[in-house]
């Protein structure tokens, strides 16, 4: 619908509310005829108040297209053959090739976006989707070690499941089996879960210090990205696991304080993407989705942890901080940069799913204020939906990025959507959307999206003012 027929539909409702009886031969729109503040906007993305039904139907043509396109099965690699006895897997089998990785930590990030899709929305094929594949990871395990001891002839989906190599194998699949595990009291996945923390905490690289690291490109680099491969993982065993808890939500609190002190920028209010030891000085590029898995990480953190460990605040303090950091940064449409203080930059997907789930989730928890930030996450979620195809694929997600130490790396990375990195976190964002209309109360307010702490009467095209103290009355919105 053009302004031009919004415009001419407002005249028409003001002529009819004035009583005229005569039409006339022209109406003029201007400010003694037609109320301008209620003309619309020619707004790029949506503008509003989102429906269940609406946030529904992204996420449905998601797992639509997930469940057609990610089959769970093992396969002869030879003949094609599907396995249907796992007893029958020999070092020449493997998982069925679809459109996506089920070992990636990518997939890893999907199952939990499943898994509280289902616990949002009601719908239990969310959670067959991802306890399915998590099952079939689990169970296949044994036999492929069986089949080949050293792993030296597996397939390599298969053997970041049997041996992994790097915190992306393991982290984020083992965080999504234990709450699985958690959610259901399902304790089949455990010999598998045993296997993928065993690398997290023992076998991971880390600093003279004890912190997470990688040997790539050079010695002794720290990536922020690994805040979230490596840390909520060791909380959440800590929570449905483990049987000295204490020890190990220390560990999880005391990795996120050292990203903290060594990839914080307090100036900028954002995390460097990378940091090597032996660089000085030091630069930061401030790259939109490693600060997303820094916030998710936090935000995973904070779930897991218990309301009384003595370095709760300080991890929330850090998230709130970082929350307002990426706040400032949002796009006009609802979307952030690839770099986020480079406007110049693409707009991202994945980068603003995280950060719409995770401030969601922070509104919803009571971390942060409603009022001040809800309407950047409605925003930005509206800008999501333009970005879900009809056939359930995610455009506009950078694909997979190693570390760069200039702008350009960064700023001309390509676009797919088989860049496995958007899936899970728009399927997250929706969930947490379906749980912020659920439990917030959100209005239209002279065509500003509005957080209040308390129901509103919303028959008016404006609110009717009030002044603190008045009595309400039934013609008119609470303070």
């Amino acid at each position: 619908m053009t302004t031009n027929l919004h415009q001419l539909i407002l005249v028409a409702l003001v002529t009819i509310i004035a009583g005229c009886s005569q039409p006339t031969a022209k109406t003029d729109v201007n400010d003694s005829t037609t109320p301008l503040h209620l003309l619309q906007p020619d707004y790029t993305n949506p503008y509003g108040v989102p429906s269940a039904d609406s946030i529904n139907d992204v996420a449905n043509r998601i797992l639509s297209y997930l469940d057609r396109v990610t089959p769970a099965e093992v396969i002869n690699k030879t003949t094609g053959e599907t396995i249907t006895d796992l007893a029958d897997i020999t070092a020449d089998c493997s998982l069925r090739p679809g459109d996506f990785r089920l070992t990636s930590y990518e997939w890893g990030v999907t199952y939990s976006a499943m898994l509280a899709m289902a616990q949002a929305s009601g719908d239990e094929r969310y959670q067959q989707y991802a306890t399915t594949r998590m099952q079939l990871l689990a169970d296949m395990a044994p036999f492929f070690i069986k089949a080949d001891p050293e792993g030296k002839n597996l397939d390599g989906l298969v053997k970041k499941v049997v041996a992994p190599a790097a915190l992306d194998d393991c982290g984020a699949i083992c965080a999504a089996m234990l709450k699985e595990r958690e959610a259901s009291g399902n304790t089949k996945m455990d010999d598998q879960i045993e296997l993928y923390f065993d690398f997290v905490m023992n076998r991971e690289y880390r600093l003279a210090n004890g912190m997470l690291a990688r040997c790539r490109p050079y010695i002794n680099s720290v990536w922020l990205d690994d805040m979230f491969m490596g840390i909520p993982v060791i909380a959440w065993y800590a929570k449905a696991k483990a049987d000295d808890k204490l020890r190990y939500y220390d560990e999880a609190v005391r990795q996120v304080l050292m990203y903290r002190d060594l990839m914080w920028v307090e100036s900028e209010q954002l995390f460097r993407h990378g940091w090597v030891e032996t660089m000085d000085p030091h630069p930061a590029f401030f790259w939109g989705r490693a600060n997303g898995w820094a916030m998710l990480a936090m935000t995973e953190v904070m779930d897991a942890l218990p309301d009384e460990h003595p370095k709760r605040a300080e991890v929330l303090n850090l998230l709130q901080r970082h929350i307002e950091g990426i706040a400032q940064r949002q796009d006009i449409d609802g979307l952030w940069h690839q770099l986020l203080d480079r406007k110049e930059t693409y707009l991202e997907t994945s980068a603003t799913a995280i950060y719409t789930y995770c401030m969601a989730h922070a509104i919803n928890r009571g971390w942060i204020s409603a009022t001040t930030y809800g309407p950047r996450v409605v925003l930005a979620w509206n800008a999501l939906t333009t970005k879900v195809t009809a056939e359930g694929q995610v455009e506009g997600v950078c694909v997979g990025t190693g570390m760069g130490f200039d702008a350009a790396f960064y700023s001309y990375r390509p676009t797919n959507v088989y860049a496995a990195h958007g899936y899970g976190p728009v399927l997250w964002a929706a969930a947490e959307m379906l749980n912020l209309i659920d439990q917030q109360n959100i209005y239209s307010n002279d065509s500003a999206i509005l957080f209040y702490d308390t129901p509103q009467d919303n028959s008016r095209p404006i609110f009717t003012e009030r002044r603190a103290g008045d009595k309400a009355d039934d013609d008119a919105s609470q303070w």
